[in-house]
């Protein structure tokens, strides 16, 4: 932990300011504009050869931005950096930089100034002058938040200066560095406390609509699924009245899944009335981009799911490889699910025509040759008659872009399957479990294998013993 001499504000003669730099810690300098935040931040830089500004973090040319977030890491660490630095829009992270606004920009050399320390595991600490200045005040909060769990999962220093305050409840600064506009600091110091997001404390979870989705259908990356037979909805609200934060959607599952089967022991096997009275879908969850990774979305799936009604709820996650959202929430990774058998075909008939579903030219294929639009066409309505319903008259009118992309989804994907089940039917059903192991009768304990007036069983004794409970039955 080095100390380090702040010259602040030049206009006046004031003593230096010492600030203790280390890992895991952030220091945070606030004050009105010409209070010497930017001279601060430049005197750190000047006797830090290792610190990294943000301001002068450049990304290479002709790369989008996911590419050039976490050069030479996983996609993950992309995403997941991404996602902290307040950049979670799917569409955004295929861009280039001087394709995005100001504010975006200004996020995606934050996340790549994050990515190069990660990728270093550099000491020096991270600069960042007008931190959040001119974003929205929840997203500013939001981003605070993650880079207070950065620096202190991976012992980054973060230096940060900005004329807003509003989220200093989130960054929760080990040292705050409050100037004046006549050259006086206070510093404050402070321990940091593990405590949920600002606004997580305030929400209030509220019944929805199936309408309510359509303004957060274009926020989530399959935004051209249909959601099949909506049984509930529920949204997560900035206070009573409040902006919605995120929305969740459950519906009837598809008739037939393997890992469904696998985890419940073929319970639901061609019984499409058990299925309906005992199991629900989370078909979608999405959280606003302003509010991501700041643990809303796995709060308001533990709590909605009991309100659903039915002893098991499931999901099908394509992400779940990326973000384990729904572990947090209280459901079982049960596998990771594989392509069926349908779409299998599909695509070994197209290679055999010459055609690739994810070239540039997919959609081209289908759109001029009827075989391969009926290819397309038959697999799509296939995956659609299991999932929602209704295939043939919805592949109809598909143009051939829809379709080309929809069968991208599909043989594209290969999400994790989860499962929840209601803790009361749980316990019960080990109950039951635990009754249907036969035990031996208390004189059978007192005897032993040799003991001498061990008599034989006979055939009626045999008749008399009461069968084992049908654990199935027990629990329907």
């Amino acid at each position: 932990m080095a100390t380090t001499a702040i010259d602040h504000a030049p206009a006046h003669t004031l003593e230096p300011i010492d600030v203790q730099l280390g890992p895991g810690r952030i220091i945070f300098i606030t004050g009105p504009s010409g209070s010497g935040k930017s001279t601060a931040l430049r005197s750190i830089e000047s006797r830090c050869p290792a610190a990294l500004n943000v301001e002068r973090v450049r990304f290479p040319e002709e790369r989008s931005v996911v590419d050039g977030v976490c050069p030479g890491r996983p996609l993950t660490d992309a995403l997941s950096t991404l996602s902290a630095c307040g950049l979670s829009e799917s569409p955004l992270w295929l861009r280039r930089p001087d394709e995005l606004s100001d504010g975006q920009r200004f996020r995606a050399r934050l996340a790549r100034a994050v990515g190069l320390i990660a990728r270093t595991n550099s000491s020096g600490p991270l600069l960042c002058d007008e931190f959040c200045s001119g974003l929205h005040r929840r997203l500013a909060r939001s981003i605070a938040f993650n880079l207070r769990k950065l620096a202190t999962r991976r012992g980054w220093c973060l230096v940060l200066a900005s004329s807003d305050d509003d989220f200093a409840a989130d960054l929760q600064p080990d040292i705050t560095v409050r100037l004046s506009e006549r050259g006086k600091a206070q510093v404050v110091e402070s321990s940091p406390r593990r405590r949920p997001f600002s606004l997580a404390r305030r929400a209030v979870i509220a019944p929805g609509r199936k309408a309510d989705y359509d303004a957060f259908a274009a926020m989530h990356y399959r935004a051209t699924d249909e959601l099949g037979f909506v049984d509930s909805v529920f949204v997560l609200r900035d206070g009573p009245d409040g902006d919605v934060l995120a929305i969740v959607v459950y519906a009837h599952g598809p008739m037939e899944l393997a890992l469904r089967n696998q985890a419940t022991h073929g319970r639901f096997v061609k019984n499409p009335d058990r299925l309906n009275r005992n199991v629900r879908i989370l078909r979608r969850l999405v959280v606003h981009p302003d509010v991501r990774g700041c643990g809303l979305g796995h709060w308001l799936v533990r709590r909605t799911m009991p309100l659903v009604g039915t002893r098991y709820v499931e999901c099908l996650a394509s992400m779940g490889e990326i973000n384990p959202v729904f572990e947090k929430s209280g459901m079982t990774r049960i596998g990771t699910c594989t392509l069926p058998d349908a779409p299998a075909r599909a695509v070994e008939h197209l290679n055999a025509l010459g055609v690739d579903p994810f070239a540039l030219d997919f959609a081209d294929h289908v759109a001029r040759r009827p075989r391969v639009r009926r290819i397309v066409a038959h697999a799509v309505y296939r995956w659609y008659q299991a999932t929602t319903g209704g295939g043939d008259r919805r592949v109809v009118r598909q143009s051939a872009a829809f379709l080309a992309q929809t069968f991208r989804g599909i043989v594209g994907s290969r999400p994790v399957y989860y499962l929840w089940e209601r803790p009361s039917c749980a316990r019960r059903a080990a109950r039951v479990r635990h009754d249907s192991t036969p035990r031996p009768s208390r004189r059978r304990q007192e005897q032993t294998p040799t003991s001498p007036d061990r008599k034989p069983r006979t055939q009626n004794n045999r008749d008399r013993r009461t069968p084992a409970r049908n654990e199935q039955d027990e629990t329907n």
